[in-house]
Parts: C-alpha cells; structure tokens; sequence
C-alpha cells in the first residue's frame, strides 16, 4: 500500500532539481510504501535530463510529460497520478531536512489527520551548503490537535502561505474537490485558506521538515501587468470563500483580513512596477470585476479604501501611485536622510 504521493513541478530548475531529489531518498523512508510524480511542466532546459541518474536508480518514480502550463496545472496533473493516502506538495528547488519525514507522516497515518503542518527553515544556497557539513538537530517532536478552524485562525499566515510545509489526506483533497486554480502564480493562498477552513482534524507539528531556498528569486520572481493581473485572480479566489456557508463570524474576519493584506501588496507592486497609468487602472478594474462585492471594513483605513475602490478606483489608484513613488520612496528618504538628521 502506497502511504505518500510526492508531487514536483518541473519546469527550468536544473541547478536545484537534483538536490531536491536526492533530499526525498536521505527520508529512510521505504521506497514500496511511497511514490514520487514528476510532472514535466515543458521545461526548456536539462531538468529532466540532470535526475536521470536518480530515476533508473529507483522503482517508485513517475514522470508525466505536458506542455508548460505553470506549476498548478502541473500540481493537479500530480495529484490525478497519486495513490498514496497522503501528498506532499515539494518545490523542485527546495529540500527536505535528512530523515525529517517519516516522523510526521506515522502520526498522519496514525492519526488519520486531513493536513500536518510541519515547521521550516529559510537559507540561501551558502546556507545550504553549510548544512552539508554541519547537520541540522531536530528539537523534540511536539504534536498539537486542532481543527481546521482553529489551525486557520492561529497558524495561516497570509504572508507565508506555503503548501510544501504540510502532508495532505488524498481523501480529503477528493471529497472536498480541492484542486488548485489554474493559473500561474499565488494560488497556494486560496487553496490553503480553503483547506484549512474545510478541515475536520489537523495537527500542528514543532518539527523541521523542509528548507526553503531563498535568494535566487529575483528574476523569476519580478513583477509585470500579467503577473499582477494573476495576483488579482487569486485575491478574488480568496475573497470568494467569504461565501462558503456555514462559517464563522471570525473565519470570516480572517479572510477579510488576508484579503486586504494581500491586496495592499498588490497595489504597492503594482505602483512599483506597472509604469502605465492606464495599464494600472485596468488591472484595478479588473479585480473590481472580479470580486464586484469585495468591501472592506475593519477600520477607518479599510473602509476609506473601500469607498475608493468601489467609487473612485483609478483616483485611488493614482493616489497610491503618488504617494509610494513620490512620497515614500523619495521624499521620505530624504527627509529622514537631510533634514531630520540634522
């Protein structure tokens, strides 16, 4: 019996796909009880070829062919593949910490737990490189039950929505048909709030279980109008849950919460990096299309936003533009740097 299903997008990682690998096999894990699905997302560089060495080493890895549709679509083909009771959704340029994962997915099977949040460190590749030498000591293994409420209110933090931190029931994936939006970019928050929020029995785990490589995002991870334009579907993904039935005045102030932190992100990017005041005003225009009844309203600074957005988007949105390349970026500064100092 297949215990996990581990699923990595591929797509243009060759410098980190083999390290990423090669951490799954370093887990004492026994390779009959789990499988590991490569889906080839049309990657244009030696990804595939750079792991071949690992693939004919071992029995228990499938890789899926499909022309590049970003890594969601890519997570979705992995997750019709898998048969294990458990997935783990790893990142082709992250690791998994030595000998980190049996210990969580034997309470999830013993548990029958629907998601296990584990604990993580951040490091650059230097770090990483000294961790080769110098392994990292687990503290003690410290499980604490909750519900899917209670793990949404205290523990999901919008800034740090991360969906390779956890190990997920199949079942549960299934029976709530929890699939990822196909769309390129930062669907990991709406598809963690809404797990989160559906989910029955979870546990919070004080273990180490990945290490999340920082540092080489730059070009990757630079912001256009069309990465901006996907940033507001998934704001309006996100939004959508306030209308699930049946929850809570305070899930509900949560989501309303992440929401507005994440849409504060976006209008900053967007003022930084979307040089068009017209390209501007379409992608607000485009979230406002999107989620017609988003309204904010924690708070004096929430609902002036709200009365702007829904009223006067493009007047706020130059106002914004103003005030963050203008008066933040440059006046400040200065003011801090020349006058306020003396």
């Amino acid at each position: 019996m297949i215990s996990l299903s581990i699923i990595i997008p591929v797509f243009n990682v060759e410098k980190y796909i083999h390290a990423c690998l090669e951490s799954i096999y370093c887990q004492g894990l026994d390779e009959r009880c789990f499988q590991v699905i490569i889906v080839n997302d049309g990657t244009t560089d030696n990804s595939i070829e750079v792991i071949q060495d690992i693939i004919y080493q071992h029995h228990n890895i499938i890789v899926i062919e499909q022309e590049n549709q970003g890594s969601w679509v890519a997570r979705n083909t992995g997750m019709t593949k898998a048969s294990g009771e458990y997935i783990l959704f790893a990142d082709p340029d992250d690791l998994l910490i030595d000998n980190s994962l049996q210990p969580l997915l034997d309470k999830a099977l013993e548990t029958k737990a629907d998601i296990v949040v584990a604990d993580y460190l951040e490091m650059n590749d230097e770090g990483i490189e000294r961790v080769k030498e110098n392994p990292i000591h687990q503290k003690d293994f410290a499980t604490l039950e909750k519900t899917g409420e209670q793990l949404f209110l205290e523990d999901l933090n919008p800034h740090h929505c991360y969906i390779w931190r956890s190990l997920f029931r199949r079942a549960y994936l299934q029976d709530n048909h929890l699939t990822f939006n196909t769309v390129f970019f930062y669907q990991d928050v709406p598809f963690l709030h809404e797990c989160y929020i559906k989910a029955n029995k979870c546990l919070r785990i004080s273990w180490l279980l990945n290490i999340y490589r920082r540092g080489h995002e730059s070009a990757t991870h630079s912001f256009n109008k069309e990465k901006i334009r996907i940033f507001c579907v998934a704001i309006a993904k996100t939004w959508g849950i306030t209308h699930l039935e049946d929850i809570s005045f305070a899930v509900r102030h949560k989501i309303e919460e992440d929401v507005y932190t994440s849409f504060s992100v976006m209008v900053r990017k967007m003022c930084y990096y979307v040089k068009s005041s017209s390209d501007r005003y379409e992608l607000i225009d485009y979230l406002m299309h999107e989620a017609p009844d988003m309204e904010f309203k924690n708070g004096k600074k929430q609902k002036i936003t709200s009365f702007f957005i829904r009223r006067m988007p493009h007047t706020y949105i130059q106002l914004r533009f103003l005030f963050n390349n203008y008066i933040e970026n440059k006046f400040l500064p200065f003011y801090y740097y020349h006058i306020k100092k003396r």
